[in-house]
């Protein structure tokens, strides 16, 4: 089964920032929920590892990306990932292409269009389904990217508000987010949107 899935989200930042800061995969891995870059296999590609916690219980899923296509005139660049749970009962993968796209204000705004695949257990979910753990998975991710950037930016406008004449330091990236995706609240979302849909139908 296949999910097609297309975000904008606007980001407190210029977009040489943004585009710095999504160039970082272990970084942005980090604004994930319960996603972690476990091994770096060259440039461009990494292991990993996506944790969900649903309750009392966590299920594991391990996987690969890499990144393709970067285009720095654009800022825009593809990620390739694929990966299975640790009983290996359900499979995933991914193509994403992420791309800065400027705003007004001189601001800009994170823009991805992806399509995933799912196979065993996970495909029995169903689209709609899926969107809407997707929905709220992205919108965790993004106030994480948000917050990650802003602290960036703030960083890049420190020496600048210093007014002093000596070279300013290199500029580090923020540490990722340590964060766990709460499955218990996914799975709460998803009811509430079930019944909406259920009461929705009967008064129509």
């Amino acid at each position: 089964m296949k999910v097609q899935i297309d975000k904008t989200y606007p980001m407190p930042c210029p977009p040489e920032v943004a585009w710095e800061f999504l160039q970082n995969l272990e970084a942005v891995a980090g604004c994930m929920p319960g996603a972690k870059i476990t091994e770096r296999l060259d440039a461009g590609r990494y292991k990993g590892t996506v944790t969900v916690k649903v309750g009392p219980a966590t299920m594991s899923f391990r996987g690969e990306g890499e990144v393709k296509d970067v285009d720095p005139a654009a800022r825009t660049l593809r990620l390739l990932g694929k990966g299975t749970d640790s009983t290996g009962s359900s499979g995933a993968s991914m193509n994403l292409t992420a791309h800065i796209e400027a705003a007004d204000g001189g601001l800009c705004a994170l823009v991805g269009a992806s399509e995933v695949s799912m196979s065993g257990k996970a495909a029995a979910f169903g689209g709609r389904m899926m969107n809407t753990v997707a929905d709220q998975i992205l919108k965790q991710f993004a106030d994480n990217f948000a917050g990650q950037v802003s602290a960036l930016q703030a960083q890049r406008a420190a020496p600048a508000a210093a007014g002093s004449g000596a070279p300013s330091a290199a500029v580090s990236i923020p540490p990722p987010v340590a964060a766990e995706l709460d499955g218990l609240a996914l799975m709460w979302t998803i009811f509430k949107n079930w019944l909406r849909r259920l009461f929705s139908g009967k008064t129509a």
